[in-house]
Order: C-alpha cells, then structure tokens, then sequence
C-alpha cells in the first residue's frame, strides 16, 4: 500500500498528525506519539527516539507491538463508533526492518472486519513506503460489565478516536 505521505524528512511528523497527550497507560511509553484521523481511518506514528531504542540501536520489538495493538484495536473501535473496553485476544507479528533513530513510523490499517462479539485488524507500520511490522489481531467486544474503564478514564478512549470518538473525514 503507497503511502501518500513520504519520508523526505524522517525527522517531522507529516501534516495532519496530532500529537497524543500524556496519561494514556502503558500507551505513554510510545511518547512523543500521534494521531491522524482521515476518510474514516485512523493511523499512529512516531519519531523514534533513544526512549524506544533497544541495546542494538533500533527501537525495541516491544515499541513496535504497543503501537501496533493501540492502532489495531482503535481501527476496530472507529469502525464500531463505539469505543469500549476490548480485550486483545490475539495479536501477532511479523519483524521485517528494523526501524532506525530520527526515523518516522507510521501505522497503517490495510483490513478492519467487526463482527458482533469480536473484531479483526491488520495493518503494518511503515517508514516511508517500507514496512517494518506486520500485524494481525483479533480482539473481544464483552457483552457484560465485568471489562470497564478506571473512573474518570472514559474519556481516554475517546482520545485515541479523536476528540469526541466520533468517526472524522
């Protein structure tokens, strides 16, 4: 899949991206990262930094799967335009380039499938028009109360979606 934005310039972030706040859980470890939310589609990205690198100097495998799972599982949350608790039920990985410092890395959902209990993603992180990661996941839509957010957390979900949860153009 062409992306429409290349990779002149691996230090910025491309137009259009928004950066997350802090105070997202473990999502917080991916900082600085961001969101564009465009045509019904979301994507993540980053700058890699040293905080992501591993001791070989690439960003960790670690990095890669965490944004891979909050891109995965928000792809599936905007499809649904109903963001809730959803379990990952599986995910997996497919390590194809190592992604460099000063690099920007951009996810991409290429297959978004929601079924009433369940919902399936895959996609891949690029730099440039290069994948690095593929991903494929499936997640849980729990149909009771057991799964809920933290009080006062709601509204993170939303973020994530952007700011109202609504799907954007």
């Amino acid at each position: 899949m062409a992306s429409e934005i290349k990779n002149e310039a691996p230090g910025s972030v491309p137009e259009g991206f928004e950066r997350l706040p802090e105070g997202l859980g473990f999502g917080d470890r991916l900082q600085p990262f961001y969101r564009r939310v465009r045509d019904n589609k979301v994507s993540f990205g980053l700058i890699v930094q040293e905080q992501h690198l591993n001791l070989m100097g690439i960003i960790h495998g670690g990095a890669l799967m965490t944004l891979a799972d909050i891109a995965a599982a928000t792809s599936i949350h905007l499809l649904r335009d109903q963001p809730a608790p959803s379990p990952t039920i599986n995910l997996s990985f497919d390590f194809m380039a190592p992604g460099r410092p000063g690099r920007w890395l951009e996810t991409r959902a290429d297959h978004v499938q929601v079924k009433r209990r369940f919902g399936f993603c895959s996609g891949a992180i690029y730099d440039g028009d290069n994948p690095v990661l593929r991903y494929s996941g499936a997640f849980y839509f729990p149909d009771h109360g057991g799964l809920g957010v933290a009080p006062g957390d709601a509204h993170k979900l939303n973020l994530l979606m952007g700011d109202d949860g609504a799907i954007r153009g």
